[in-house]
């Protein structure tokens, strides 16, 4: 895999130069659309041979992020320390308030 330098684009660029984002695109294969400076979203090349594929890679990859966060949460609360006997007790009280 060869490093590439990721493309860095401006909303106000992505405007006024869109027709050259588009041409660029295939051979950059992603850019960075910024707002003040800031990253805001991903600008991938797709075809419609690998438009599923790549759908499914972004959602695996926005998933893998959310567990991740629920994990570094988890552990910064102490609750990844919980036993299966103190998560059954929890889930009993629970069902019986609802009750």
């Amino acid at each position: 895999m060869e490093d590439r330098i990721m493309k860095f684009l401006s909303v106000r660029d992505l405007r006024g130069k869109s027709a050259d984002v588009w041409k660029e695109l295939p051979k950059e294969r992603e850019m960075i659309i910024t707002s003040n400076g800031r990253p805001i979203a991903i600008l991938a090349a797709i075809s419609e041979s690998n438009l599923e594929e790549s759908l499914s890679a972004f959602r695996q990859a926005r998933a893998v992020r959310a567990v991740a966060s629920l994990q570094r949460r988890s552990a910064e609360q102490g609750t990844d320390r919980i036993t299966m006997d103190e998560i059954d007790a929890e889930i009993k009280a629970v069902r019986k308030k609802r009750a």
